[in-house]
């Protein structure tokens, strides 16, 4: 496949992944070939391409009439791809401690936790939370990485589905004073995860590293059964249907 037809499969990829996680595309809808290369500018060849990736993530489905349709979630299959990448991180965090992490990088994610403190210096209300979000997701992509790349790209799938990531919701919470309170054991626990892999204690990097990945599930659960008014908030709620 040539540079320029990567090129134009990625933005179609991008494009019409936007478009529903945003919640333009509802659960359900029937994707048109032709309505979407019109709004997104991209032929048809390299949409398809896309399509077909999109059903591989899981965000869309086929259906028998041909073509595809935006999958529908329900809150199982979302709390399964929660508890889905809990295991890989766990997985990539025992693997790492039994096999051994070289200096250079533990002291690469433990600079990055010291930034994420100095994100949360201060008051709640005083938080750099775009900062933390951002420095959240770094840390979080370099430990996927410490123990293979076959690891690292499995979590980086299954963190593609809606709600799954280690950012979910995190920006449509930094308003709620308990959430931002709970950011700090989020925090204890990134820095025992590094401990544990640094230690070699594999059994309990993955222990931790598994229930820390569970505040993905609590953040879902607090949206959907403790703050409603949050829900038109995040678009991609539109994907799970009761």
């Amino acid at each position: 496949m040539s540079e320029a037809r990567v090129s134009q499969v990625h933005r179609a990829l991008l494009g019409v992944r936007d478009l529903i996680v945003s919640g333009d595309l509802t659960a359900g809808t029937r994707l048109h070939e032709v309505a979407l290369s019109e709004k997104l500018g991209i032929s048809r060849t390299p949409l398809r391409s896309a399509l077909a990736q999109l059903r591989q993530e899981g965000l869309v489905e086929t259906i028998s009439s041909g073509g595809y349709a935006v999958r529908r979630f329900s809150r199982d299959d979302v709390i399964d791809a929660i508890e889905l990448r809990g295991v890989l991180e766990g997985t990539a965090a025992r693997l790492a401690a039994e096999r051994g992490v070289d200096a250079s990088r533990l002291a690469e994610l433990r600079w990055l936790l010291s930034e994420i403190d100095g994100a949360m210096r201060g008051s709640e209300a005083e938080m750099d939370f775009d900062r933390y979000v951002e420095l959240n997701a770094a840390f979080h992509e370099m430990l996927w990485g410490l123990a293979s790349e076959t690891i690292y790209r499995e979590i980086e799938r299954i963190s593609r589905l809606p709600f799954a990531s280690p950012s979910a919701f995190l920006n449509k919470q930094s308003g709620v004073p308990a959430f931002r309170r709970s950011l700090y054991g989020a925090q204890a626990q990134h820095r025992a995860i590094i401990d544990a892999i640094g230690r070699r204690e594999g059994t309990r990097a993955e222990a931790i590293a598994r229930e820390h990945a569970r505040l993905a599930r609590l953040n879902l659960e607090y949206v959907l059964d403790e703050a409603p008014g949050l829900i038109p908030q995040v678009p991609a709620l539109s994907l799970v249907v009761s």
